[in-house]
């Protein structure tokens, strides 16, 4: 009995050590990689539209802006700072969640909507048309009822749209964007929860930046994969 013990113990250590602790430290090492280098961020509601659609998986470079210790928001180095147009995932000042937004404001700037029209330092914005091909994503009944555009954000013009038949705060500030922190609004400028609500959102809180559609599935169809959003850059040519 007390060999079979012993017998039995040794199968355990020798498990342990050939088989359960190299996977703990490869999984170890994968999951924190994921923490400090790169990450992809799954997109379920509609705030980023048409820039974004629900379903679609982002790729998110956590080193664009700096390097942080894994698992925290602590910062080893830092070599760079969001810039104004870039679409980042950072914590929620409201409730901690990761959401992804467009960096509309920097420190310093003051930030006002007057009716939709975004005014920047005083500027107000210009706005064209936006392209077909990017509204034409979006299910018929969204496109029936919103309105696009493209807003010329200074180096860096992108696709918006607006639902006039939801109450939303079209009208808001100025507000002075204090330093160190970020004023992140959604490309939906109707049905996005963002800085207009929280506030603003502080730099250690940001994740990374937001560069591309990985692969994207339809919630609307059964989530089927959609092909033509597989490895689509953002703010790619067609919103220019």
């Amino acid at each position: 009995m007390e060999y079979m013990k012993t017998t039995l113990r040794l199968r355990i250590r020798q498990w342990w050590r050939q088989e359960i602790r190299p996977l703990l430290i490869l999984a170890l090492i994968l999951f924190s990689v994921r923490s400090s280098l790169a990450d992809w961020n799954d997109v379920p509601s509609g705030s980023m539209n048409p820039t974004i659609i629900e379903g679609d998986r982002v790729y998110v470079n956590k080193l664009a802006y700096d390097l942080k210790v894994p698992f925290t928001t602590w910062h080893i180095a830092q070599w760079s700072n969001p810039q104004r147009g870039d679409i980042v995932v950072f914590f929620s000042p409201h409730d901690g969640k990761r959401l992804v937004k467009r960096v509309i404001g920097l420190p310093g700037d003051t930030i006002e909507l007057r009716n939709e029209q975004l005014l920047i330092n005083g500027k107000a914005m210009n706005y064209t048309g936006l392209e077909s091909s990017i509204s034409g994503q979006l299910p018929d009944s969204e496109q029936q009822q919103s309105r696009f555009a493209t807003e010329q954000l200074p180096a860096h013009p992108h696709a918006v749209m607006a639902i006039p038949s939801v109450p939303a705060k079209r009208t808001y500030g100025p507000v002075t964007v204090p330093a160190d922190h970020y004023f992140m609004m959604g490309d939906n400028r109707d049905n996005s929860f963002d800085s207009r609500y929280f506030g603003m959102v502080e730099r250690q809180r940001i994740v990374g930046k937001a560069t591309d559609v990985v692969f994207s599935l339809n919630k609307n169809d059964y989530w089927l994969p959609r092909s033509e959003r597989f490895f689509k850059a953002l703010d790619s040519k067609a919103s220019e």
